[in-house]
């Protein structure tokens, strides 16, 4: 008896460490160079569009656009400070990255599509991120949104 136990730990332990040694160009689709870092989300998801057919959100959310995109520049000289600690324009309520707590982010809400945000879903009309590209930006927030 002793030793099933032994080894059905082993086995799940050694499930374990193979699901972790995934590669993240395999969670992230579309985007395969996409990594938890802010520069490598605003060059890949912000600043370019991908093969799924998703626009660059830098179409929209840019100097002469932000008036009708939340007031959101996602420029890349202004795009970390218009989103780390920040409120949301018409969710004052809300904060659009909060360090540390992706939950807690609107820009996550926004992207997911989740049930308390104000307007749309994003990208608008979509095609949306896939959930291994949020689950990047996530762990991006959840490393304390670095401005790296």
């Amino acid at each position: 008896m002793h030793h099933r136990v032994l080894a059905t730990g082993v086995f799940a332990l050694s499930i374990g460490i193979l699901a972790c040694d995934e590669p993240l160009s395999d969670v992230t689709g579309p985007t395969p160079l996409l990594e938890p870092t802010f520069s490598s989300i605003q060059e890949q998801i912000f600043e370019n569009g991908d093969s799924s057919g998703r626009s660059a959100c830098i179409q929209c959310h840019n100097a002469t656009g932000q008036l009708f995109a939340g007031r959101l520049n996602l420029e890349h000289a202004v795009a970390y400070a218009q989103l780390v600690n920040v409120a949301a324009r018409n969710k004052p309520s809300a904060i659009r990255v909060v360090p540390g707590a992706p939950d807690s982010s609107y820009l996550v809400h926004k992207l997911a599509g989740g049930p308390d945000i104000f307007g749309l879903r994003m990208p608008q009309n979509g095609p949306f991120l896939t959930d291994g590209q949020i689950l990047v930006i996530k762990r991006w927030i959840e490393l304390g949104a670095a401005n790296d």
